[in-house]
């Protein structure tokens, strides 16, 4: 089970090779990074990279939920990877393109083998056989949560990654109920137009609706977006104070359910409004790190 309490409304990507951006980073607002070894690295740079990367595991991110996305196990470099990472002991490492259970299990040994016994799993869901063994990759061991590489995704589905994303919706949903019946978190990939602020904005809605805990993002200009969008705003947090209220009173009445502004209020409901301001403390918590 993992640790749903930690907010991850904006997930960055930093390159593993830019010392700049991964300094720059922790003056950032991002509940979450991922320090990038795979996409975001050329080929010729990744040996190098890793002892940047490691350099900057050192100074630390604060109470930031910190993930290093290693390369994948059908290159050269995922070994090379986990080795020169070990010493540092990332909170996370995270795994592209994850098929299936056995991928999962492969790097606990792994990690297990270089003495990474606290860190964590994040799986990136970008295949059609990934989203098919959601659940089974979901319950695996170590795992934290799903991130969804859209971009992937669409290239095996032959579908856009623009628009309303529906030709997506099946994909994403199957991999967010594959996290929800595991207990684990699910962020919802990348909008790469990133200058768009309308069109991210409107995509990271479209994601708070369907149950995402948050973004995937590739610029810090996205950050203050994805923040706002996945926060609960005023009058979810005014509606579940006089949600709890409500019910109370109503149990202390000897009544089962409240009524309140015309709707029904039972237990069910409770649950959620607790949870809208257990998040709510949560980001406060990490903005004054």
């Amino acid at each position: 089970m993992a640790d749903m309490t930690r907010p991850l409304r904006s997930v960055l990507y930093i390159p593993g090779a830019n010392a700049r951006a991964l300094e720059k980073a922790r003056g950032l607002a991002v509940d979450a990074i991922i320090i990038d070894l795979e996409d975001a690295v050329a080929p010729d740079a990744k040996v190098g990279a890793r002892a940047t990367l490691v350099d900057a595991l050192a100074k630390g991110y604060g109470a930031r939920v910190c993930m290093v996305r290693i390369n994948g196990f059908d290159t050269e470099w995922a070994a090379g990877d986990l080795a020169a990472i070990a010493a540092a002991r990332p909170e996370a490492v995270l795994l592209p393109k994850v098929n299936g259970a056995g991928d999962i299990k492969a790097l606990d040994a792994m990690l297990s083998a270089h003495g990474m016994t606290d860190t964590r799993i994040w799986a990136m869901l970008e295949t059609c056989e990934g989203v098919l063994n959601a659940a089974a990759i979901a319950r695996s061991p170590r795992m934290a949560g799903f991130i969804m590489g859209t971009n992937d995704l669409a290239k095996e589905l032959g579908c856009a990654t623009g628009g309303d994303r529906m030709a997506m919706l099946t994909a994403l949903q199957t991999c967010l109920l594959a996290a929800r019946a595991a207990g684990i978190a699910c962020v919802d990939g990348v909008y790469n137009a990133f200058t768009d602020e309308a069109g991210l904005r409107a995509e990271c809605e479209q994601g708070r609706a369907w149950g995402m805990d948050g973004k995937t993002l590739i610029h810090p200009a996205q950050v203050a977006v994805a923040n706002g969008v996945f926060a609960p705003s005023a009058d979810a947090l005014d509606l579940a104070q006089r949600q709890i209220a409500a019910y109370e009173a109503a149990l202390a009445s000897g009544q089962g359910v409240a009524v309140l502004d015309g709707r029904i209020v039972e237990n069910l409901h409770i649950v959620t409004a607790r949870a809208t301001l257990a998040k709510a403390d949560a980001i406060a918590a990490l903005e004054r790190t």
